[in-house]
């Protein structure tokens, strides 16, 4: 039986959802599609990039990791655009249409948690859940601020971190308008401070490790998460470590589909195009993962 606040998900060839609206046909179909930390409610979340991918790429689960609405943000500066209920109209229109919505609390939507266990139609919310796969693979699903010290002991001190962030998210939207300006592509200000603190790449190699050992204790092969804001997609031992990335910066989504097989994909707003963020093609003893095929999304 599963644990409260977790749904199970049996495996089984995908049901492409009912047909829909003429604007909304898909042009992919996966058997499952992950997104996480979108965190609508603040100015830098790229939810019309989402709904153009949702549009293209059709799925019978769907799994929202954490993250989705910035509830902080939200009781700092209330920023709500119609967008935004658009995001939230299209997935409930979707989980009319037979696609198994499964929401996963994170930190920026802890006010969501009084309603873990709760099921609104074919969405529930939970605060981790175990996916099966195609070829019956178990596969751990959670936010991933379960194993943050600094959520679990100082929130106060996380939502301070929160808020530097969304100023260097400022900073780097007017330095990439002046990019543009002289013809150069985007560059991430937030990725690069990131990646060049040693604490920040022990952090993240360590939250990996952490990811898995919580996949090893609910007897799964694998794991799905988010909040870091790092898309990645590799095996670690003989599990398979899978982070969804964010729809600030990386516009990143995971994907299974009808074998088994997951793929990491990356949204292109210039182009329309999401395309695998990989280009090899890895197999975890049963757990496969191909990156090579392009999907178009817009």
């Amino acid at each position: 039986m599963p644990e409260e606040g977790v749904v199970e998900t049996a495996p089984g060839p995908a049901s492409p959802e009912n047909a829909g609206d003429a604007e909304d046909t898909p042009k992919h179909r996966h058997r499952a599609i992950w997104i996480s930390d979108v965190h609508i409610g603040t100015r830098h979340a790229q939810v019309n990039a989402l709904l153009d991918f949702l549009k293209d790429n059709e799925s019978q689960y769907l799994y929202i990791v954490g993250d989705f609405i910035d509830g902080w943000e939200l009781s700092r500066n209330w920023y709500w655009l119609d967008e935004y209920n658009v995001l939230i109209q299209k997935i409930l229109r979707k989980s009319r249409k037979n696609v198994k919505v499964t929401f996963v609390t994170g930190n920026h939507d802890e006010f969501l948690e009084d309603f873990v266990g709760t099921e609104f139609g074919r969405v529930k919310i939970v605060r981790d859940c175990i996916h099966t796969t195609a070829d019956k693979k178990r596969i751990l699903v959670l936010h991933g601020h379960q194993i943050d010290g600094m959520v679990q002991c100082s929130p106060r001190l996380e939502k301070l971190g929160s808020a530097l962030y969304q100023w260097i998210l400022d900073f780097n939207h007017y330095f990439n308008r002046v990019r543009r300006r002289f013809g150069f592509g985007y560059w991430s200000v937030a990725a690069y401070l990131k990646m060049k603190a040693k604490s920040a790449v022990k952090y993240v190699n360590d939250y990996e490790d952490a990811m898995i050992q919580m996949a090893i204790k609910r007897r799964a092969r694998g794991v799905i998460c988010g909040h870091i804001h790092r898309a990645e997609m590799k095996p670690i031992g003989d599990m398979l470590y899978m982070n969804s990335g964010d729809w600030i910066e990386s516009c990143t989504a995971l994907v299974e589909d009808s074998k088994g097989r997951f793929r990491l994909l990356k949204f292109h707003e210039e182009t329309g195009e999401a395309e695998s963020i990989e280009d090899v093609q890895t197999e975890l003893k049963g757990i496969k993962t191909d990156a090579n095929t392009v999907c178009s999304a817009g």
